[in-house]
């Protein structure tokens, strides 16, 4: 014989706390409240988060979707000739500045490798 399950029986009291809803916040808060905690010194972060009942992962998830709605509803811009002319420019300057310390490094690395052998010479004697 099986005992009743005293959860599905009729005369058992029914659930004195109610299930939890979540809390749903809107868009405008959302924003006032990213923008105050980017704003906050970092000392006083912490404290947005904790008067507002917040985590920190929740803002982290709000701002992801504050620049993926901002990145749809804006289209994108006509591109400026005289930017891509200042990136095309600073570009080559990179490229030739990269260059220029790949052969320093490469000089060093033969000088090291120089007087390494000088030294086990020089110990040898």
């Amino acid at each position: 014989m099986t005992s009743p399950n005293p959860t599905t029986t009729p005369d058992s009291p029914e659930d004195p706390a109610p299930k939890p809803t979540r809390r749903t916040f809107a868009t405008e808060y959302r924003n006032n409240i990213l923008d105050e905690y980017s704003n906050a010194p970092h000392s006083e972060k912490s404290a947005v988060l904790r008067r507002e009942g917040l985590y920190q992962s929740q803002l982290r998830e709000w701002a992801q979707a504050r620049t993926a709605a901002v990145g749809k509803s804006q289209p994108k811009a006509a591109t400026n000739p005289d930017t891509d002319a200042v990136t095309r420019k600073e570009m080559a300057r990179l490229t030739r500045e990269n260059a220029r310390l790949a052969k320093q490094l490469t000089q060093t690395e033969a000088a090291l490798e120089s007087m390494g052998k000088l030294h086990v010479l020089l110990e040898s004697i």
